[in-house]
């Protein structure tokens, strides 16, 4: 999932008695010192024109988090990334601007359940979204009730962030009014 979410491939040749071999493709382009970048985005998928946020990425998965900052960039004004629950407070309240945590359910030292729960106790306006690679029947109705807004799966793809980021708005007024 990560490769083809990089824009790349993943195949497999298999021969019986003899073995398999696995191989993957992931785009890489050296940049031009002096030269802008382009990118061009996947067909249909144009970015919400939301402003720019403040955004906490909680996650301990060094891979995901290279993808998802990758992912963030055309909302993000601020990145900010903790390894851990307790990095993940830490960062809340140092900059209380923050306006979205993606948070990663399983992490060492603390939690997104718990990393949630102590956010909620001076913070109730961020949108906090649950992204778990172990979505089990009933994690979503269970990070709802611990204080998400949203809850996603991953690996996380750049249309399941385009539709959330499209009811980010919706998340936020609704939740600020509180």
């Amino acid at each position: 999932g990560y490769a083809e979410m990089l824009g790349g491939k993943i195949w497999v040749e298999s021969e019986e008695g003899v073995g398999s071999s696995f191989y993957f493709t992931i785009p890489y382009s050296v940049g031009i010192p002096g030269e802008t970048a382009v990118v061009v985005e996947p067909e249909g998928l144009s970015i919400p024109t939301i402003g720019k946020l403040r955004v906490l990425l909680a996650e301990d998965e060094e891979t995901t988090v290279t993808l998802m900052k990758r992912l963030l960039e055309p909302y993000a004004k601020e990145l900010f990334v903790a390894n851990n629950g307790v990095e993940a407070i830490r960062l809340m309240k140092e900059h209380p601007g923050i306006e979205l945590i993606m948070m990663d359910i399983r992490m060492p030292e603390m939690s997104g359940y718990e990393a949630t729960r102590r956010i909620r106790l001076f913070n109730k306006k961020v949108v906090i979204v649950a992204q778990t690679a172990f979505a089990m029947h009933g994690d979503r109705e269970k990070a709802m009730e611990l204080g998400f807004n949203d809850y996603i799966t991953k690996p996380v793809s750049q249309a399941a962030l385009k539709n959330l980021f499209e009811n980010f708005h919706f998340l936020y007024s609704e939740f600020t009014e509180l």
